[in-house]
């Protein structure tokens, strides 16, 4: 049924792009007909057998499936520009709400083979808003779609929708387990990516609470030893904090050389501790999972025991989050799901096993249950990690990042014009997100273990259909 489901979904699709452009005369808009016909299909082959026969020049296979993979097809929403040889027309991420603008040039002789071809990102315009729904009819609409997107392979996972601390909506779909066919369930744990920096900034926060540190303290006041002094001497916790610390990543050859290596924060320090700043502190934004990992550091010095610890009893425990830890990867961990990728140069799907660090740490890495964000995202609204104070200043925007502004370890934004809070994660074959939306009391949670943007891109459809109020 839900295949059924799926490709009759494409077919309407392939109908109403057929019929918009059937308006636009001439070779180039057939031309983008038969390839979104194509695209939007599941046959791999015929779309390869496409590009060697139409395209005037060799076309990277790859970029093109993993634009397929990424968007899931495309819905045409409107031709913009048609002439016989170029056609310019936006459409819909069949995955979610983005828009694409798709350019389309042809050459002005038969065959007429494509010459040029782009998919750019653009914001939605104006004149056509994402309409809010009842609460009802989210939940109808959800359901659907990601039936869809999960009989076509296109998300795996977890989600909840929550109003006023109580689940209202929860769901699992596809497989925590391709090889032996175990299906994913409501209490599975995922990789969560990025997430655990939300459980990283409460930690430092309660510890600021507590008078065990001050946002105003140089990492050099907690890391004496640290082995860089100019980074030690000029980045405080606030920076590291908002990632305008100027310290960088901890992704590239080092990292993939030592990763079954980095058990503890301090084995990233000894990875990355000397080299210098990016920037001057303060100076501007770039994300840093490096600046995390030395937050983590810094935990373990100013709370007297492991960070693994501290966060246990500070933030999981009184959260009641008993499915989130950040256990070693060599260990037997119950009901978690594997990670599945398809960023290893092949079109299957690859366990992600050869891309883990040992353990997930102060920046991410972490494992949790859409039942836990919610459980977290119930103990932030309601003041029970910190003071009503400190709530405020851990989620309220400092600084201008990618997605809104960055606040301490969360993003303060807005998704279709109703504030939210929470964070995102993500790498190969992990991915989740948390919306909190303190004006309506909704919370929306999403896991998966998949290649990015899987989850986001499911919370950002929900968050931007349900009722403002």
């Amino acid at each position: 049924m839900r295949r059924f489901v799926a490709a009759t979904a494409a077919i309407v699709v392939g109908l109403s792009a057929s019929l918009l452009l059937a308006q636009a005369p001439g070779p180039a808009a057939s031309q983008l007909a038969r390839w979104l016909a194509l695209f939007n299909g599941e046959d791999r082959a015929a779309r390869q057998q496409f590009y060697k026969e139409h395209w005037a020049y060799s076309p990277n296979q790859n970029f093109y499936e993993d634009l397929h993979d990424q968007t899931g097809g495309f819905e045409l929403l409107r031709v913009e520009e048609s002439t016989a040889t170029r056609t310019v027309a936006l459409a819909r991420q069949a995955d979610g709400d983005a828009l694409s603008r798709l350019t389309f040039e042809v050459e002005a002789e038969a065959p007429h083979r494509v010459v040029r071809f782009t998919a750019q990102p653009v914001p939605r315009p104006a004149d056509l808003p994402i309409v809010r729904l009842t609460e009802a009819e989210v939940v109808k609409t959800i359901r659907d779609h990601l039936e869809g997107r999960a009989a076509a392979d296109h998300f795996s996972g977890t989600v909840l929708i929550a109003k006023n601390g109580k689940a209202i909506f929860t769901a699992a779909y596809g497989l925590a387990d391709r090889e032996r066919k175990i299906p994913n369930r409501v209490d599975t744990r995922f990789k969560n990516g990025s997430m655990n920096k939300m459980f990283t900034a409460v930690a430092t926060l309660a510890l600021m609470q507590d008078s065990k540190l001050s946002l105003d303290d140089l990492l050099g006041k907690h890391l004496p030893d640290y082995p860089n002094a100019a980074v030690a001497s000029k980045v405080n916790i606030h920076h590291l904090l908002t990632h305008t610390g100027g310290t960088g990543d901890i992704f590239g050859a080092a990292f993939n050389a030592r990763r079954q290596e980095l058990r503890t924060h301090q084995d990233y320090i000894a990875l990355l501790g000397t080299r210098g700043l990016a920037f001057e502190p303060g100076s501007q934004w770039s994300y840093s999972n490096y600046g995390f990992a030395l937050l983590g550091a810094v935990i373990d010095r100013a709370s007297g025991r492991s960070y693994y610890d501290y966060v246990h009893d500070r933030v999981y425990v009184p959260a009641g989050m008993a499915s989130t830890a950040s256990e070693p990867e060599d260990q037997v961990r119950p009901n978690s799901a594997i990670g599945y990728t398809k960023r290893a140069g092949s079109r299957e799907w690859q366990r992600n096993e050869t891309t883990l660090p040992n353990r997930g740490m102060a920046a991410g890495g972490g494992y949790t249950t859409v039942e836990d964000l919610l459980r977290f995202a119930n103990a932030i609204t309601g003041n029970r990690l910190l003071t009503p104070e400190n709530t405020r200043l851990l989620t309220t925007g400092k600084v201008k990042s990618g997605g809104g502004m960055y606040a301490y370890g969360f993003v303060d934004t807005t998704v279709n014009g109703v504030r939210a809070i929470g964070h995102s994660g993500g790498a190969p074959g992990q991915t989740g997100d948390l919306l909190i939306l303190p004006e309506s009391g909704y919370v929306v949670a999403a896991l998966a273990n998949m290649d990015p943007p899987a989850a986001p891109r499911v919370s950002s459809f929900i968050a931007s259909r349900l009722p403002p109020r």
